[in-house]
């Protein structure tokens, strides 16, 4: 998923500081996210739908009646990557909490699985009311993220707890749920991905089954987090990955020569792509008769990674392993022999993980902190690798 298109909905409470939540939704697309507004009905008596369109460029509902043929109480949820709630005022607080389901909002937060920020924003006897607090406790209880509110003046001559926090600080706690943290500002992160196609004729070759899911996620991932992003891409789709320099390869040897010219300017490479391990010792130019076609001789390509390691002076390297037995002990032997600092490696048995939107494997690392993952999104895989990246970086 590129950054462009992680997908937020930015719900808006009927408060006074829902006007700076228009700072905010700026700030949500200066990061590259794509935000739908989803105001209460009683919000768009302090800012109207018409400001919420122009600046998000969408269309806003407030009801789940509004275009019922798309059924954007399922829709959208389903679409949305995160939810930001800001302002949160007591009552949408305790609507959440009690799973009421009155307006599209609350219709998306019941419907929805994705991580959700609430930022309230109310008068100090309300945010200090038992029955504030008590509700808040349960949305923590169920894993929501709920800011504090913070110190200072409100409308009129009130002041207190119960300030909207200021935008920058909304961000950073987002940035927290989501993984965007900008630890990689000032770094070059080099990428492979896709899967190498070595011809025989100029219709046949030998490929496999690579989709190039997981290098998309990974320059995406790292392109969030502050990198300069160039991934070497081999017969894969690239088209949503604005932002990251991209060289289109096909055989491993091309992609040979693209990562022994772009290695020695990286300060982390993730090789990623499924590399094909032999080529044909001749390639036709014509294609070749079905007659004819009874054998390839074939001779081994390079270990690009091994050939890389050779050269390394500070970069830290990541490598992948696709296995269909002794996962771990193959895992580790590859970890040592091409030299790198970290490898992850899977099932892939049946073609298992190829093509999907989520992976299962375990990470070994030349410090020992394995880390052995159930099924998990592509994305989420991106950002522990990176996790590593950036420790090792320091």
């Amino acid at each position: 998923m590129s950054a462009s298109n992680r997908e937020v909905v930015l719900g808006v409470g009927a408060g006074i500081a829902a006007y700076k939540s228009c700072e905010l939704l700026r700030r949500l697309q200066d990061r590259g996210y794509t935000v739908t507004v989803v105001p209460t009905p009683s919000s768009l008596n302090f800012v109207g739908s018409a400001t919420w369109e122009a600046l998000s460029g969408r269309p806003v509902s407030t009801e789940v009646w509004d275009n019922v043929h798309e059924v954007s109480h399922i829709s959208l949820a389903q679409k949305a990557d995160f939810f930001v709630i800001a302002p949160a005022t007591a009552d949408l607080i305790a609507r959440i909490a009690m799973g009421r389901a009155d307006d599209l909002l609350t219709n998306l937060v019941l419907a929805s699985e994705a991580p959700l920020l609430i930022v309230p924003a109310m008068h100090p006897a309300m945010w200090l009311d038992p029955a504030t607090i008590a509700n808040v406790q349960t949305l923590r209880s169920r894993g929501y993220v709920v800011m504090e509110p913070e110190t200072g003046r409100l409308t009129g001559r009130d002041s207190g707890q119960g300030r909207f926090p200021e935008t920058s600080s909304i961000i950073e706690k987002f940035d927290v749920i989501t993984g965007n943290v900008r630890d990689l500002v000032g770094k070059r992160v080099l990428i492979s991905g896709g899967g190498t196609r070595e011809a025989i004729d100029p219709v046949r070759f030998i490929g496999n089954r690579s989709s190039g899911k997981q290098a998309v996620a990974l320059a995406s991932a790292a392109l969030l987090r502050g990198a300069d992003v160039h991934l070497v891409a081999a017969n894969m789709s690239t088209e949503e990955l604005g932002g990251v320099t991209v060289t289109e390869v096909e055989s491993a040897q091309e992609m040979h020569q693209a990562l022994l010219h772009e290695f020695p300017l990286c300060d982390v490479l993730v090789m990623c792509a499924a590399v094909a391990d032999a080529k044909p010792t001749q390639r036709f130019t014509e294609k070749i008769k079905k007659t004819f076609l009874t054998s390839i001789n074939l001779e081994p390509n390079p270990d690009i990674v091994a050939e890389l390691s050779k050269t390394k002076q500070g970069q830290i390297m990541i490598g992948f392993a696709a296995e269909t037995s002794h996962h771990t002990e193959a895992a580790r032997s590859k970890l040592v022999a091409k030299g790198l600092d970290a490898i992850y490696v899977n099932d892939v048995s049946d073609g298992a993980i190829f093509g999907k939107d989520t992976t299962q494997g375990m990470i070994l690392s030349r410090t020992g902190a394995d880390i052995a993952l159930k099924e998990v999104s592509k994305d989420a895989l991106a950002h522990l690798l990176l996790d590593y990246a950036a420790r090792q970086l320091g």
